[in-house]
């Protein structure tokens, strides 16, 4: 992924980052892209779309939007809308740097191809889409990034989806008290999200946000053999799991056939997946759904869990149709509302012209009352004063007739000792 430069208004600490793609030299035609999506195999979708391809699951790509007039994408995406103020209000038009971007995710997340086995099919090619256009970069936009990030989930929740798709990152481990609501919102009204580790090779060393929120499905990226992708992925703590990230085939709004690498491409497919789990399984929450793909997923001989491959990497096959015992993790919205508990109560401050809240201190007791004196009392034995005054006056004079008796007793030694010379 690129970087990319800060949006007017954008106010945050790190640039959104976007992936990054090149031509396709081979593939000219539609009819030799299928060929090349090796993943829909290696991975287990071709298996998986026996039991289902997604159908009445929505996604929302949150991205750069999706062009229209692509035939591989026809009738895939079923609504959207625009937060970056400059493009479309259907989030149709491409805007932002890298504008080809949400269109090359969407086509591998549920592209239909051209027919005939010919062009690109997505991993979920029944899945509906809705795009959410976001502008970052050099664009004239007055939303700042993490502004439009908060209304783009808010919006997808409100709009009907099961699973939100973020193939970007804010390239920091942190990120604004606006996505701690707007994220909490999606969890607790059963969404999943899905978001990218990151590329080292455009200098996202380790994961940044989205992908540290807790609760959310972070996705890292293998090469053509499943090993760790050195360029097209970040390391870190919070990765789920793995999905290929190298030589991946998408389209462009141009209808051209590309190459990408990166985690922007890996995580529809982990999006797709999603989709997949929950049209098999419509009995599953959000978070059962996660459970199952990172339940499933194959440790491929590595020591899992890892900051690399996460839990392992993705099987669509055992995702779908395998028998996965419940999870009794915590939930996405219960690991992000611990987080924040933890972590913004010193952030907490009251906002211009609010009333701040005023916790009333705990009433004062009253002391103890005095006992009462009494005279005999003070001649009355008692704990304290066996223990402080009758009982050391006790020993002092024991001691002091033990002294006395020795006294006399030496002076009338004495005196007989005398008598006798």
């Amino acid at each position: 992924m690129r970087r990319l430069g800060l949006g007017i208004g954008a106010v945050i600490a790190g640039a959104m980052l976007f992936g990054s793609v090149a031509v396709v030299a081979a593939p000219a035609q539609a009819d030799q892209v299928r060929d090349l999506e090796y993943w829909l195999n290696d991975y287990g979708f071709s298996q998986a779309w026996n039991t289902t391809r997604g159908a009445g699951v929505t996604v929302a790509v949150i991205d750069t939007g999706i062009a229209t007039g692509v035939a591989d994408l026809a009738g895939a995406v079923s609504g959207g809308t625009d937060v970056s103020g400059i493009g479309s209000s259907d989030g149709r038009m491409p805007v932002g740097e890298d504008s080809d971007h949400g269109t090359m995710v969407a086509s591998l997340l549920a592209g239909r191809g051209t027919g005939n086995g010919n062009g690109v099919i997505g991993v979920a090619p029944a899945a509906s889409l809705l795009s959410i256009s976001v502008a970052f970069g050099n664009s004239s936009s007055p939303v700042s990034n993490d502004e439009q990030i908060a209304q783009a989930v808010r919006w997808a929740v409100d709009n009907g989806a099961d699973v939100i798709n973020m193939s970007l990152t804010r390239n920091t481990l942190d990120w604004p008290q606006s996505w701690d609501d707007a994220f909490l919102y999606a969890f607790e009204n059963d969404v999943v999200v899905v978001a990218a580790a990151g590329n080292r090779g455009s200098g996202t060393t380790e994961v940044g946000a989205p992908a540290t929120i807790p609760g959310v499905l972070t996705v890292a990226g293998v090469d053509r053999n499943k090993k760790a992708s050195f360029d097209a992925s970040s390391q870190g703590i919070t990765i789920s799991v793995a999905a290929p990230s190298e030589e991946l085939v998408g389209v462009n709004p141009q209808s051209d056939y590309m190459v990408w690498n990166g985690t922007s491409a890996a995580t529809p497919i982990v999006s797709g997946l999603v989709a997949l789990v929950r049209a098999a399984h419509p009995e599953l929450d959000a978070a059962q759904v996660m459970n199952r793909v990172i339940a499933t997923a194959d440790s491929n001989g590595q020591s899992v869990p890892s900051p690399i491959y996460g839990n392992g990497l993705i099987d669509a096959a055992a995702a779908v149709k395998a028998d996965v015992p419940a999870s009794t993790a915590q939930t996405p919205a219960a690991l992000l509302q611990d987080w924040i508990h933890l972590h913004r109560r010193a952030e907490n401050t009251p906002s211009s012209g609010e009333t701040p809240s005023v916790i009333a201190p705990d009433a004062p007791q009253q002391d103890p009352p005095l006992p009462v004196q009494s005279v005999m009392a003070a001649w009355v034995p008692n704990q304290i004063t066996m223990t402080y005054i009758s009982l050391p006056l006790g020993v002092l004079l024991g001691f002091g007739i033990l002294v006395t008796l020795f006294g006399i007793g030496a002076s009338r030694h004495i005196k007989r000792v005398r008598r006798n010379y």
